[in-house]
């Protein structure tokens, strides 16, 4: 909004320094963006249409310097048609109707009028706000709409077909041409002025050519109306149209307006000698709304503004406002005026006497100590997973959700699980993930060819399928264990990848077990399992670990290197008990000694190990505390389809020192479980020692 501050004095006693004006209008919400001689160019928000004129910046010009509020500038009183509160009414030779609701209020007025140059203070005026002066009739209908903030439009009346104007929908395949010279089909949801044969504006955003104000024009019906915004915006946008006048209405002009501004504009071609009214100014306005009353409390003003500003303040700058406001028992009760758009609760209010107050008078104070609020069990359990993993070595990768169909279809159970996406923006982003190891491989894909040898990559977030959206923990890993100018300690294993998973399980003391799989196609067969909970008598699968197959890989783009990945339903009873749960108990380091024994015994080489130790733990010797399996052993003395597993176990009792008999009755034990279940057979005898 271009401001020229002469015109703005006129309505405010205000100094003539623009910069001045600037700076002050600015601590009030509305910044300059360039000031030129004594033109200031505004940023006006969307929400303050009231703004969009110099009437609305002195209002709050007037209220910043708190120079009061004088009598406005006298217009010529035109007598309004009393009788036009209908839907229709008649202007002298044309009669008004309204056939949408989407046109609210339309006022019209006749004038005879000379058409020519207007004077060079008009002219001037227009030239310094950014519009280019035409010809005094329509040269006065701008200056009024930037004076007052009201759209206006003359049309030449004897170029109207018939004696009616309507406000009503565009016909279906209805054209018009538009003042700038282009004719345009108009969509039937667009509101449009019309005379008896056809349309002759869009309305609120221009009017036709065909009844456009020439030299040769001496008759003009001039319209001030009340048209619905979203309307306007929507036709604005379809037709590519961005007018001084749709900028108006589009954001909510002033419902009470219209009769004024043809009161002014009427007067305006008096005084330049442009043209006279003929008749009485028709106003159809068939549903006048109530005056909008809001409440604002002492209570609330203190407590958002943070200070107590004098009720003399409050009521004088709601009054130099246009508010008219009236005590109340906790407050008091604003009636808004209809250029107000913007205020429909008492926070609007307060913000209102806040900003004119001056929100440099609000008085520093620390913040109050209260306790940050507890953060969503979702939320938290992510970030102490993302801490946990972070910890551990991994990196957090955060990929798209959006991906191309054959990057999805590799990793999901079939091809009617995967959700497909009804407007994609393009084919890279035809569907939704099915599984988080594809975004994750080509992060880790994105790493490697940036010359990054060791790449460990996690992401929380979710996948979809046709059953619906599941929260995932997925982790890729490649490259060497350990980079160190001495060496390294090998490269990433399949048991790399499951310590993740271990580490994930044993931090939320759930215990998991690694089963063997070859249903999982984005896998190398025999290098995959599924991860069930064992402390549940379904054994739910949670989740599942192996090796990317390496032609899925070169798809990707990794030339060569091996990749290990897996993936956790955050959702399931593997990962439900939160972090919060009881803190791990704290043991003292034990006084006695503890015995170890190695045992190797012959097994089923598709047996895993992990039935072999939950055997041992489903019965236990009491003093058992630890089996771990340190050899896997398959060639010579061995028989075919066997394998010799060694295993190490260890002894202790918290109170005394164990005995060789008590350890080899142990030890007997746990023999005797293994060979009724797997039939094993002992290999070699137990060796013992002692720590």
């Amino acid at each position: 909004m271009k401001l020229v501050v002469p015109w703005l004095r006129e309505f405010a006693d205000v100094p003539a320094d623009p910069t001045v004006v600037a700076a002050r209008l600015a601590a009030c919400g509305f910044a300059a963006e360039s000031i030129d001689d004594d033109t200031i160019d505004f940023e006006v928000t969307a929400n303050r249409p009231d703004a969009m004129s110099v009437v609305g910046l002195a209002r709050e010009a007037r209220t910043a310097f708190r120079v009061g509020t004088p009598a406005p500038r006298p217009a010529a009183h035109r007598a309004t048609d009393p009788a036009a509160r209908g839907q229709r009414a008649d202007a002298g030779q044309v009669t008004v109707r309204l056939d949408s609701p989407l046109c609210r209020r339309y006022a019209l007025a006749m004038a005879d009028v000379q058409v020519a140059p207007s004077p060079a203070w008009l002219a001037d005026r227009l030239t310094a706000a950014g519009v280019r002066p035409i010809n005094a009739v329509v040269d006065v209908t701008n200056y009024v709409m930037l004076e007052l903030g009201q759209p206006m439009h003359a049309f030449d009346a004897a170029k109207l077909a018939g004696a009616t104007l309507s406000a009503r929908l565009a016909k279906p395949g209805e054209r018009l041409t538009t003042l700038d010279g282009e004719t345009r089909t108009l969509a039937p949801s667009m509101l449009v002025i019309a005379d008896r044969d056809h349309a002759v504006a869009v309305a609120g955003v221009m009017g036709g050519r065909a009844s456009e104000v020439s030299e040769r024009t001496t008759r003009v019906a001039i319209e001030s109306a009340y048209f619905d915004p979203a309307t306007v915006r929507r036709a604005s946008k379809r037709l590519g149209l961005k007018t001084e006048a749709s900028t108006r209405f589009e954001r909510g002009a002033d419902i009470g307006g219209p009769v004024h501004a043809l009161e002014r504009v009427l007067a305006l071609l008096d005084q330049i000698g442009a043209g006279r009214a003929s008749g009485a100014i028709v106003d159809v306005f068939p549903a006048p709304p109530a005056p909008a009353v809001v409440d604002l409390t002492r209570a609330h003003l203190d407590r958002l503004v943070g200070a107590s500003i004098p009720d003399a303040d409050v009521e004088r700058i709601l009054r130099s406002l246009g508010f008219e406001p009236t005590t109340s028992p906790v407050g008091w009760r604003a009636t808004v005026p209809t250029f107000r758009v913007d205020v429909l609760r008492e926070t609007d209010l307060v913000e209102e006497v806040a900003r004119h107050w001056g929100f440099e008078h609000i008085p520093g104070r620390p913040p109050l100590e209260t306790a940050p609020p507890s953060l969503a069990s979702g939320v938290a359990l992510e970030r102490r997973l993302t801490g946990l993993l972070s910890g551990a070595g991994l990196q957090e990768a955060v990929t798209f959700t959006f991906m191309e169909r054959a990057a999805a279809e590799p990793f999901a159970s079939s091809a009617e699980e995967i959700v497909s996406i009804a407007n994609p923006l393009s084919e890279k982003f035809a569907v939704l993930r099915p599984s988080l190891l594809p975004g994750l491989l080509d992060a880790l894909v994105y790493n490697r060819r940036r010359e990054a040898k060791a790449v460990r990559l996690f992401e929380i977030g979710s996948i979809f399928s046709a059953s619906g959206e599941a929260t995932r923990l997925g982790w890729v890993i490649t490259g060497p264990r350990f980079e160190h100018w001495g060496g390294n300690e090998g490269a990433a294993d399949f048991f790399d990848a499951k310590g993740v998973a271990e580490l994930v399980a044993t931090s939320r003391r759930q215990p998991m077990e690694a089963v063997g799989t070859d249903a999982l196609p984005w896998y190398v067969p025999g290098r995959a399992a599924r991860l069930v909970a064992t402390d549940d008598p379904l054994r739910p699968v949670v989740g599942h670990v192996g090796e990317i197959r390496p032609d899925l890989v070169a798809a990707r783009g990794l030339e060569s290197g091996r990749v290990f990945a897996g993936e956790f339903s955050v959702g399931a009873r593997i990962l439900a008990v939160g972090f919060e749960a009881e803190p791990h108990a704290v043991t003292p380091i034990p006084r006695m000694p503890s015995v170890v024994r190695d045992l190797s015994i012959l097994v089923s080489e598709s047996l895993p190990a992990a039935q072999v130790r939950a055997t041992i733990w489903a019965d236990p010797p009491p003093a058992l505390v630890d089996v771990r399996e340190f050899d896997r052993y398959q060639g010579k003395g061995v028989p075919a389809g066997s394998v010799s597993l060694s295993l190490r176990l260890t002894f202790r009792d918290p109170d005394r020192t164990l005995t060789d008999i008590e350890v080899q009755v142990g030890v007997d034990r746990i023999v005797e479980a293994l060979a009724r279940a797997h039939r094993a057979v002992i290999r070699g005898g137990a060796g013992s020692q002692s720590e």
